[in-house]
């Protein structure tokens, strides 16, 4: 365990911090010394994953932990249907290490360079009616509190801590090990195929009901969204050949989309063409592929981005004020809106705490202006009873925050009883939970 003062910025670049030290523990024990030195010397400590949130969740100006060689050993039991492996570990490598053993995660977010660790505490999901966020799927977790204890705890052991850990902001302790329940390996037939907005709100219930995970992209300034549908098939007989894979993942969507974002950032009266243009490129493709393979996609346009859960009954409202919003604007939307769906679960800060949600996710490229057009969604969004995402932009505060969560002082109790001194603390935090 090596401590050196680093400069640190996110995937986006727009979150940077010095920290006073940066250590990289090994083992449990001293991630939990790490801790202790923490409050030995006075300061705050934060573990950092991949830097994917554009939040500042992961800013540590006192202590900050990289957990990237922290190694409590990898555990499968392939009967079960269960894994234990350390929380730093990167949902790629996971993934990789789950199809070796004929297992797979049920559902997964669109891309996978984030570690367990950072997904599971701000809550990261993927697309599906009945499954919930990836925080659904851990069965036990090991972490290490504000007091340098560690605590293993389940739905049968520390209930209440359990409930808080799964999404807990990395505030009620640094996730060390994590045991997630599995399915067995699946094969996914995506099926992509432009559509007009308003005959996919039409058939929305059944687009969700129909397709094990439904998703769409609204472009700005059209009539037009791109549907994906993913669905569970019994052989990978229809596999994406490497040449439309490039074409389409590769330099469409990352290589000629960068280029077009930089031609609107630079004139940004064209923005709107530009976004037609990009609607009626897309073409319809259906192909199949192992399950992460088909979740998961290249992201290598750089974007800051806000999501908001929603109940789903209010999705045609937002999206109907989010288009209002979009042509007032003094500057141009240059990314398509994205919208999922997840099941209700019990986690208590998770977005989709006791109801089923339709998330709402606008992007724009780095260096274009952003504040107007995502405190607009966000006054529309709070307004239907909008949850923020934890590791997206927003500026909800703790006191606005305690009406969206049922569970919420609950939270702040196990917080303040597992980090006392709120060791794990950091100017976010202090934003969302309050001092």
């Amino acid at each position: 365990m090596v401590g050196t003062a680093a400069a640190w910025s996110n995937w986006a670049g727009n979150q940077r911090s010095t920290a006073a030290l940066t250590v990289r523990p090994r083992t449990v024990e001293e991630v939990a010394e790490a801790v202790r030195h923490a409050a030995d010397a006075g300061r705050t400590i934060r573990a950092v994953g991949s830097g994917h949130s554009f939040t500042g969740t992961a800013v540590a100006d006192g202590h900050r932990l990289d957990l990237a060689d922290l190694d409590t050993g990898v555990t499968v039991d392939p009967a079960r249907r269960l894994v234990t492996v350390p929380a730093g570990m990167t949902l790629h490598t996971l993934n990789d290490l789950l199809a070796g053993h004929g297992l797979a995660l049920p559902n997964l977010g669109d891309i996978d360079a984030q570690t367990i660790a950072g997904a599971l505490n701000t809550g990261t999901h993927g697309t599906g009616g009945k499954l919930g966020c990836l925080s659904t799927f851990v069965t036990a977790l090991t972490l290490v509190t504000g007091t340098g204890e560690v605590l293993r705890c389940s739905a049968d052991e520390h209930r209440e801590v359990f409930a808080a850990a799964r999404v807990g902001l990395g505030a009620v302790g640094v996730l060390v090990e994590v045991t997630l329940r599995c399915v067995d390996a699946f094969v996914l037939r995506a099926h992509e195929r432009p559509a007009a907005l308003a005959a996919v709100l039409d058939d929305l219930p059944g687009l969700v009901e129909r397709h094990d995970h439904a998703e769409f992209y609204w472009f700005p300034y059209t009539d037009r969204v791109q549907v994906k549908a993913n669905d569970r098939v019994p052989a990978d007989d229809r596999p994406l050949p490497r040449w439309r894979g490039w074409l389409d993942d590769e330099f469409l969507s990352n290589t000629v989309f960068a280029g077009a974002c930089r031609l609107g950032r630079a004139v940004p009266a064209l923005a709107p063409g530009i976004s037609a243009i990009s609607a009626r490129a897309l073409t319809e493709r259906t192909y199949t592929g192992r399950s992460d393979r088909v979740f998961c996609t290249p992201r290598r346009v750089r974007f800051v981005e806000m999501e908001y859960a929603l109940p789903r009954v209010a999705l045609p409202t937002a999206l109907a004020e989010l288009r209002k919003i979009v042509d007032r604007l003094p500057f141009k939307v240059l990314f398509p809106v994205e919208v999922r769906f997840s099941a209700a679960d019990d986690i208590w800060l998770s977005h989709g705490y006791g109801r089923d949600s339709a998330y709402v996710a606008i992007h724009q490229y780095v260096g274009t202006p952003y504040e107007p057009y995502f405190r607009a969604f966000e006054e529309v969004a709070t307004e239907l009873g909008g949850r923020p995402h934890w590791g997206k932009l927003h500026w909800r505060t703790a006191e606005s925050l305690a009406t969206a969560y049922p569970k919420f002082a609950d939270f702040l109790t196990v917080r303040n009883r597992l980090d006392p001194d709120h060791r794990f603390t950091n100017p976010y935090l202090e934003q969302v939970l309050g001092t």
